[in-house]
C-alpha cells in the first residue's frame, strides 16, 4: 500500500482559536441572558455545539511515533512529525510505534498460584516457554528465538494485516518450527550443518525467511537469534549419556594415539643410543608396561627390579 504523509495545522494556533471560540460562546450566552436578547442565545447554541467537537482535533505525536489517519474509512495519510497538531475532529487516528521492538518466541504460559484460601488462581505475570519441535531426525527439542523488528510502513501495518504484532508473533513461531525441522540438532560426521554446530547460519536463514513474510505488513526484520536450544526433558538425560560416551571415546582414542607414539619414540631412542639391547619378548613387555602407564585411569605404583634384567 502506498504511504503518503498528511500535513496538519499547528496545535498552538488552533488552541488559541478554540479558546477565543469558547470566549465568544460564553459571551453570547451571557449577553443574551442579561440583556434579554434571545437572538444571541440562539446564536450561541451552534457555537457551543461546534466548540464541543473542536478539542477532539488535537494530536500530540511523540518521537518515533506515527498516526495513521482515516476519514470515514478513507485513508488520508500518515503523521510522522513530532509535535502538537490539530486536524479534522472526525479523523480516526491509529497509533503505530516506529521504535525498535523485540520479543521472544514460545508458548504463552500463565503460572498458577494459590491464594490465602488455598484456591488456585492464575498469576497476572505470564511468561513464554520454549517451543517443542522435532528436528530432521524426529528428535524432540526445545527452541526459542529473539526477533528484533521495526515498522517501516505504518499504513501497511494497519491495513494489510488485522493485528501486526500478533501477525509477527505467529509468523515467527511458524517460521522457526519449519526451519528447525530441516536440520538435525547435532551433526554427524557427514552432515554439513546442524542446529547446535551452525547456529549463526540458522539464525541468518530465520531472519531471511521472516523478512519475506513480513514485507506485506510493512515490517523490517532487524535481527533474529536463537536464544534457547536444548533437548526435550524426556530425552535430555539419554542424550547427555550419549554425548558423554562420545566424548569419552574421542578422548581415549586421542590418548591411545599419543601413547603409541611415545612408546615408539622410546624404543627408537633406546635402539639408537644402544642403551640396552632388548629381544622381542622384552620389547613386548616394555610396550605393555608403557601403555598401561600412559593409558591407565590412575597413577601406577612403581616396582623396582633389584636383580638382573631377566630375574
Amino acid at each position: 500500500m502506498q504511504e503518503r504523509e498528511v500535513r496538519l495545522r499547528s496545535g498552538f494556533g488552533m488552541l488559541a482559536a478554540v479558546l477565543l471560540w469558547l470566549a465568544a460562546t460564553v459571551a453570547a450566552f451571557a449577553y443574551g441572558g442579561v440583556m434579554k436578547q434571545f437572538g444571541f442565545v440562539y446564536a450561541g447554541i451552534p457555537l457551543a455545539v461546534v466548540w464541543v467537537f473542536l478539542p477532539f482535533g488535537f494530536i500530540v505525536n511523540g518521537p518515533n511515533q506515527s498516526r495513521v489517519v482515516q476519514l470515514f474509512g478513507k485513508y488520508v495519510g500518515t503523521l510522522k512529525g513530532v509535535g502538537f497538531y490539530w486536524g479534522n475532529p472526525f479523523y480516526y487516528r491509529t497509533a503505530v510505534s516506529l521504535r525498535v521492538q523485540t520479543f521472544e518466541t514460545g508458548v504463552q504460559s500463565t503460572p498458577e498460584r494459590k491464594d490465602a484460601t488455598g484456591k488456585v488462581t492464575q498469576d497476572a505475570q505470564s511468561r513464554r516457554m520454549p517451543s517443542k519441535v522435532n528436528d530432521k531426525d524426529g528428535t524432540p527439542i526445545e527452541v526459542a528465538a529473539v526477533v528484533t523488528f521495526k515498522v517501516q510502513n505504518p499504513a501497511e501495518a494497519v491495513f494489510m494485516v488485522d493485528d501486526y504484532e500478533e501477525f509477527i508473533h505467529i509468523q515467527s513461531e511458524a517460521a522457526l518450527r519449519t526451519l528447525v525441522g530441516q536440520y538435525r540438532y547435532d551433526a554427524s560426521e557427514g552432515d554439513e550443518e546442524s542446529l547446535r554446530g551452525h547456529i549463526d547460519e540458522v539464525a541468518k536463514k530465520l531472519k531471511s525467511v521472516l523478512q519475506l513474510r513480513m514485507t506485506q505488513a510493512g515490517i523490517d526484520i532487524l535481527d533474529a537469534q536463537i536464544s534457547y536450544l536444548a533437548y526435550a526433558p524426556e530425552i535430555a538425560s539419554m542424550m547427555l549419556q550419549r554425548q558423554q560416551a562420545g566424548a569419552t571415546i574421542a578422548a581415549r582414542k586421542l590418548i591411545i594415539e599419543a601413547a603409541v607414539g611415545m612408546v615408539e619414540h622410546a624404543l627408537d631412542e633406546l635402539s639408537k643410543k644402544r642403551i640396552v639391547e632388548l629381544d622381542t619378548e622384552r620389547k613386548a613387555a616394555m610396550v605393555s608396561n608403557l601403555l598401561v602407564v600412559l593409558c591407565g585411569h590412575s597413577a601406577p605404583q612403581p616396582i623396582l627390579n633389584t636383580g638382573t634384567l631377566y630375574n
